[in-house]
């Protein structure tokens, strides 16, 4: 039986094209730059000039770059960084495919759900991951509400995999590259590639919305 067909533009190393392989798609991925570990067929390239036509995919994901709207941006040493929001948007609408779009919270989404770690139970040796990430789409996605515990956390961004202890206790270490890897249930990426992946468990679920919404559409 043939698989449905997913483009995952701006794919990185490929968080969340796993979930959406595990969720039943067959993946290609798109990157400006050279991705050795991503997992499935890949094309480096413009993501917002891929050089094939975007309506031949069952759906299309996108990633556009986050760091215009992290908290680092306003660091005294934060290099400037485009908005690329807008373009994707307009490219995802002009296909005429199922699509989502992922970033960051306080990046400008016309805000469909969030999700967050502790909703599908992610995190590693007595830690959660509270790893927010807001979605944009053009079909309804219903996400669960946040589980957030009284558990330490752990962190992954550009310094490492920070354990939130630190904060008031310097005696705890930060967690190790496997632990980041087990938290986010990404085990073949690299610390750099870590911290700036989605957990394949938010592709898995919006992976399925977006079956549901295909299947709907289909039998409408």
């Amino acid at each position: 039986m043939t698989r449905p067909q997913a483009l995952d533009l701006f794919c990185g190393a490929g968080g969340a094209s796993m979930g959406l392989h595990r969720a039943g798609f067959d993946v290609v991925g798109v990157d400006s730059r050279p991705m050795p570990r991503y997992p499935f067929p890949f094309v480096q390239c413009d993501a917002l000039r891929p050089p094939f036509d975007l309506s031949r995919f069952d759906f299309i994901w996108a990633s556009p770059p986050c760091q215009a709207h992290t908290a680092m941006k306003s660091m005294h040493n934060a290099k400037a960084h485009a908005d690329l929001i807008p373009q994707t948007r307009e490219m995802l609408i002009a296909s005429g495919r199922p699509w989502v779009m992922e970033n960051v919270p306080g990046a400008p989404m016309r805000y469909s759900t969030m999700l967050c770690g502790t909703m599908f139970g992610l995190g590693c040796e007595g830690a959660e991951l509270q790893r927010h990430r807001i979605f944009e789409s053009n079909f309804l996605i219903l996400g669960p509400a946040c589980n957030h515990s009284k558990k330490p956390t752990i962190g992954i961004y550009g310094e490492g995999c920070r354990d939130s202890r630190r904060k008031s206790d310097k005696r705890h270490a930060d967690f190790t590259v496997e632990d980041g890897r087990k938290a986010m249930d990404a085990a073949w990426m690299t610390l750099a590639e870590l911290c700036q992946a989605i957990p394949p468990a938010y592709g898995e679920f919006i992976g399925r919305a977006a079956l549901a919404y295909l299947g709907l559409r289909s039998a409408a």
